[in-house]
Formats: structure tokens, C-alpha cells, sequence
């Protein structure tokens, strides 16, 4: 099994300095390496304090120059706040520094703040992220970019430097809709499962998911890959209570980013799904959600660490696992720690396992807490 670890820069409440929680989270993208993780990851925001990574093929330029190893991965680019023609040179040009080791995230963001600082109508979000996604994975297979949509117009031009090798197999979204699971299976792509749903339900849509790209495209699906908010400790009082505190906190700002409190997104064109989420989230409370989000991410002793990870694996079939170990104010010293013991004694009993066996379909279970919120 992979095992990558991203760094995500939240400044919650601005408790620091912007400058020292880059010095900090970037001294933990350092280590990932030497620690033998096999990736490193970040994801894209603007304006806010929730994450601060506003150019995550930037950041992952800087990592690329950094080490030699391991791959570098975008959680995700959202593609509707750029020009796609920038995007397909950018990854290009990446893809160069690194030697090929660039794993594509994409994605059609949710993020009112964002799109409003962006001067764009989120009503027009998934289909700019359709075409956008259409014209660069085109491109970056052919190594020429053109496209006639209503929002993307652009005659033919070159990428250079031209991309060197496919990016099938190495190109994912994220994805929390039914609709989005089945644009993702058409664009040919993989998916990037951030868990904040009932895992019966992710399975699922990942069954409808792996029929789809089987019938578009010919072939079996890539396998998906999930992140996880993490958290490792010798004591498990411990890390439950570190974890209650901060992956629970993480889950705050989460809820505070996207605007759940409000309506905006039920009368959001394309946002439909995530406005029934808002009405189940006032309707549960804000402590049941989190409470719910926390029992879905990786935390507790190196076993318990180890058994969360395999047990989703069982159920979802990734065999790629990311692990976001700085978040939400946590004490510099606290993540490093979390951090080195899992890698110490999780990553290598994971990186052993051998492919997982089959996905059998799963059905949905009844009733249950849906309150994914993030990706496309």
C-alpha cells in the first residue's frame, strides 16, 4: 500500500503568524521523505484562514526541488478559479522538474468566499470544471490545447514544454456527489475519497463509479485513493483526546468555510446535494456532525492507526492512503511526533500489504449521518 502524507496550512482564528505556520508545515513536508513516505500532498484555498495553500503546484514545485523520490500530489486544483491553459502548462512544466512524479488532482471547489473573491457565479462551476477538466487532459495527451465550450474558447496551441508521458492512471478527482461520481468515471479520471460520509454509501458510488468507467472507457478503474485526518499516540487516551480536540476542530473550520449555517447552497445551481447536507446538519447539530466526522478519520495507538486504515481498505478498495497530521492549531511539537510514530510504526506494516482483494458491491445502509462537504 502507498502511504503519502499533505501538508494543508490552517491558521485557525489566526492564533499565529501566517509565516510560522508555513515554517512549520513545510518543515513536516521535509521530513516526509526521510520518514519513507512514498508522496506528499496539499490543496488549494484563497482568502481565508482555513487553508492557506493558494497555488498548490507551486508548493508542490518547491517539494519537487526538494526531493528526489516521492510523488507529489494536488488535493486538488480547482480548475473553474483558473484558465485551463495556464493549468495544462503548469502541470507540464512540473511534471518536467519532478521527473514524472506529479499524481493530478482536480476538482470544482464549494467554497462561497472563494468564488465570490474570484468575481464567478458558482451556478457556472460544474460545467466550467467540465470543460476545463476535458480540454487539459486532452492536452496534456496530445500535447495541444483547444476547445469550443460556452466558457472555455481556445484555439489550438501548443504546450511547452510538451508533456513527456500520459497522465492516465495518475489523474484523480474529488468527488461528493452522485453527479460528480459519474462525470469523474466519464472524464476518464480517478477518485480521491476525503472521508466525511457513511462508508456504505462512498462504496456505493464507487460500484456505480467502477461500472461507469468500465463502459466509457474500456478497462477497469484506477484504484481510489483517501486521505485521512490522522493522529497516532502510545496512549489511546491520549490521542482520542488530542484527536476530539483537533480533528473535531479541523471539522469547525470546515463547517465555518463552506457557509453551512446559511441557504445558499440548496439554491446554487449544481449544489443541490450539498444543500440537502446543510439541512441534515442543522437538523443533526453541530456536535453530532462532528462527532461523526472524528469517527471516520485515523487516530489512536499505531494499532488502532494501522486497523482504521485497513478496515477502509477492505471497504473502498484505495491503495493509496494520504494522512494530513498538522491541522487546526495543533501544537508544533504534537504533529511531529503523531507524525514520526506513524511513520515508524504504521507506514511500514501498510507499504507490506499486498494488493487488496476485490471490492464486493456494498449495499447503502439504511438511515445514518451524510454530511460530506468537500470537494466537487
Amino acid at each position: 500500500m502507498h502511504v503519502g502524507m499533505a501538508a494543508v496550512f490552517q491558521n485557525p482564528g489566526q492564533a499565529r503568524t501566517d509565516r510560522e505556520v508555513y515554517v512549520h508545515d513545510l518543515r513536516l513536508a521535509d521530513l516526509a521523505e526521510p520518514l519513507g513516505f512514498e508522496s506528499v500532498w496539499s490543496v488549494e484555498h484563497h482568502f481565508t484562514d482555513y487553508t492557506m495553500c493558494p497555488d498548490v503546484l507551486q508548493f508542490l514545485s518547491y517539494v519537487a526541488g526538494r526531493t528526489s523520490r516521492v510523488q507529489l500530489g494536488s488535493m486538488v486544483v480547482v480548475l473553474p478559479w483558473h484558465d485551463p491553459l495556464r493549468v495544462a502548462e503548469q502541470i507540464a512544466m512540473l511534471d518536467h522538474l519532478s521527473n514524472g512524479r506529479l499524481v493530478l488532482g482536480l476538482g470544482r471547489g464549494a467554497g462561497k468566499v472563494e468564488f465570490d473573491g474570484f468575481r464567478l457565479s458558482m451556478d457556472e462551476s460544474r460545467a466550467r470544471f467540465v470543460e476545463s477538466a476535458e480540454m487539459i487532459l486532452r492536452g496534456l495527451e496530445t500535447g495541444v490545447c483547444e476547445y469550443d465550450g460556452a466558457f472555455v474558447k481556445q484555439p489550438p496551441v501548443a504546450i511547452r514544454p510538451k508533456p513527456f508521458k500520459t497522465f492516465r492512471g495518475r489523474t484523480y478527482a474529488a468527488a461528493v456527489s452522485p453527479e460528480s461520481v459519474r462525470i469523474m468515471a466519464e472524464l476518464g479520471v480517478g477518485i480521491l475519497v476525503i472521508p466525511q460520509k457513511p462508508w456504505p454509501e462512498v462504496a456505493k458510488e464507487l460500484d456505480d463509479y467502477r461500472a461507469t468507467y468500465r463502459q466509457v472507457n474500456g478497462t477497469d478503474a484506477p484504484a481510489p485513493i483517501c486521505a485521512g485526518w490522522t493522529f497516532c499516540d502510545e496512549s489511546a487516551d491520549r490521542a482520542e483526546a488530542m484527536a476530539r480536540r483537533y480533528i473535531g476542530g479541523y471539522y469547525q473550520t470546515v463547517l465555518d468555510h463552506y457557509q453551512f449555517a446559511g441557504d445558499h447552497l440548496a439554491r446554487t445551481r449544481g449544489y443541490e446535494y450539498y444543500g440537502k447536507m446543510s439541512e441534515k446538519i442543522a437538523s443533526y447539530g453541530t456536535d453530532k456532525v462532528i462527532d461523526f466526522f472524528l469517527n471516520l478519520q485515523v487516530w489512536g495507538t499505531p494499532a488502532q492507526c494501522y486497523e482504521k486504515i485497513v478496515d477502509v481498505r477492505r471497504r473502498v478498495g484505495n491503495e493509496h492512503f494520504v494522512g494530513v497530521f498538522s491541522y487546526a492549531g495543533m501544537p508544533w511539537d504534537d504533529a511531529e511526533a503523531s507524525l514520526r510514530l506513524f511513520a515508524r510504526a504504521v507506514m511500514p506494516e501498510l507499504q507490506r500489504l499486498g494488493p487488496v482483494a476485490a471490492v464486493a458491491p456494498a449495499p447503502v445502509r439504511a438511515g445514518g449521518l451524510d454530511v460530506g462537504l468537500l470537494g466537487s
